[in-house]
């Protein structure tokens, strides 16, 4: 383990989720640095205050990173940390990928109200997601299951199962594993998710090479 007293500033979204995506590189950090510590901003981006605009019409887009990259950009901050697969493509200019993280299990499951799985499930039910992907893979599971567009923080979308807005949600296990919500209904998908799912992003300006090489020991794809 490396002594560094270095205190590195991060900036990322305001979520839950996303909050607790920043302490798990933190704790990856302090395997490697002894002494080092993140100060943290986070920010509403547009796609944390838009949930009316369909997720197809922004694929690839700074939808959920535009207000943390012009941060980062305005030195405002020295790294930022997303979900991986929510980074625009391609990144704004001046900005890197200076770590993707080995991450946690990438699948997709199938969270149903308490009570039922996917045989005693009623005909017709509403099952809640935000991918389009989802959508063929919530029909592929019964063909009379009706796929329902929601949006918002992972921990809202698995409330609208006791509010009874919709049925069940399919969603990235990771999210629940970081959330600690092994206690709802889940069931596994034979589904293929998104190549970067449950792995997390640093980027950083591309003039920081102080800092790829700082993250080098949580970079999955440098370290094989």
């Amino acid at each position: 383990m490396l002594c560094s007293n270095k205190t590195i500033t991060v900036c990322a979204r305001s979520s839950t989720l996303s909050r607790v995506q920043v302490e798990e590189v933190h704790a990856d950090l302090k395997n490697h640095y002894e002494n080092i510590e993140l100060v943290c901003t986070y920010l509403e981006t547009m796609g944390d205050k838009d949930l009316t605009t369909p997720l197809t019409k922004v694929t690839n887009s700074d939808f959920f990173t535009r207000e943390i990259d012009n941060f980062i950009l305005d030195k405002k901050a020295d790294i930022s940390v997303h979900s991986a697969k929510d980074l625009p493509d391609p990144l704004p200019m001046g900005l890197q990928v200076i770590a993707i993280t080995k991450g946690v299990d990438p699948s997709d499951v199938l969270v149903l109200k308490n009570g039922f799985n996917l045989t005693t499930l009623p005909q017709k039910s509403r099952i809640g997601t935000s991918s389009q992907s989802r959508y063929a893979a919530i029909t592929k599971l019964r063909s009379d299951l009706i796929p329902i567009e929601i949006r918002g923080p992972v921990d809202k979308r698995c409330a609208l199962i006791d509010q009874g807005i919709v049925d069940g949600i399919v969603v990235a296990k990771a999210a629940l594993i970081r959330l600690g919500f092994n206690h709802l209904n889940i069931f596994d998908m034979e589904h293929t998710p998104h190549p970067l799912q449950g792995k997390l992003a640093v980027v950083a300006k591309t003039s920081r090479d102080d800092l790829k090489k700082l993250f080098l020991p949580l970079d999955s794809f440098r370290n094989g």
